[in-house]
């Protein structure tokens, strides 16, 4: 006698709920892969809306302040955007070298070009460091957009390779006695393509986000330096 066809169920969650083991397998790796990139999107997305508008606070501030001593004060209210970690890197630097300087001239302290081009670095070194903590579990997304698709292909592979060799197990070639594992197999390049288009898509809007945010501090830094040269130059 011939063997049952696989379960046809009426949506998506029917082959899920029915898959076979290894097309289960498959599908359960998707749909992880999934949801923490989903869990990173929404907490980048969190960040990022943060991070504009603390940036526009502390700019703001920062201009009307008339002592670099009341930025520096005021830094833990705008501790969600980096320019604020820049802007005490490059305070406590000045301050060191300040303090490097000989004793004759404490009331108008005048750095040279060494010292400054030392605030330089440090100012480099802070926004280098604030851009990594930027780009901290891109890497998940870019892994998700590339390898989703690969794995939800091997499911449709296997799930078809699957199919065929049922063939000598049933009586009939008709489209009913194969159409199952099709559509099973199938479903694992759909769970693939779900999973890798919203990483794709968000790695590449956050990667914009960071260049841009990179580019501030690039330009805060310029700001800070010409503002040491006039003050200490």
């Amino acid at each position: 006698m011939p063997s049952a066809a696989p379960f046809v169920g009426s949506s998506i969650f029917d082959l899920f709920a029915h898959a076979s083991g290894s097309a289960l397998v498959i599908l359960l790796l998707l749909v992880l892969f999934s949801l923490f990139s989903w869990a990173i999107i929404f907490r980048k997305w969190l960040t990022f809306r943060e991070i504009t508008r603390q940036s526009r606070a502390f700019m703001a501030f920062f201009h009307k302040s008339a002592r670099l001593s009341e930025v520096a004060s005021a830094c833990e209210h705008f501790r969600g955007t980096p320019l604020s970690g820049v802007f005490s890197a490059g305070y406590q630097e000045l301050n060191a070298q300040i303090q490097t300087l000989k004793p004759q001239n404490p009331d108008h302290p005048v750095l040279s070009e060494r010292h400054v081009a030392g605030i330089q670095r440090a100012l480099q070194r802070a926004a280098a460091a604030e851009v990594s903590v930027l780009e901290k579990s891109m890497s998940w997304l870019a892994t998700t957009g590339s390898v989703t698709p690969f794995i939800g292909l091997l499911g449709t592979v296997i799930g078809i390779i699957n199919a065929f060799l049922g063939f000598d197990k049933t009586a009939s070639l008709s489209i009913q006695a194969v159409a199952p594992g099709i559509a099973e197999a199938l479903a694992a390049t759909a769970a693939g393509l779900f999973a890798a288009i919203p990483a794709v898509i968000a790695y590449n809007q956050f990667i914009h986000r960071i260049k841009n945010a990179a580019v501030e501090m690039d330009d805060f830094s310029s700001e800070f330096i010409n503002l040491v040269e006039r003050s200490f130059g």
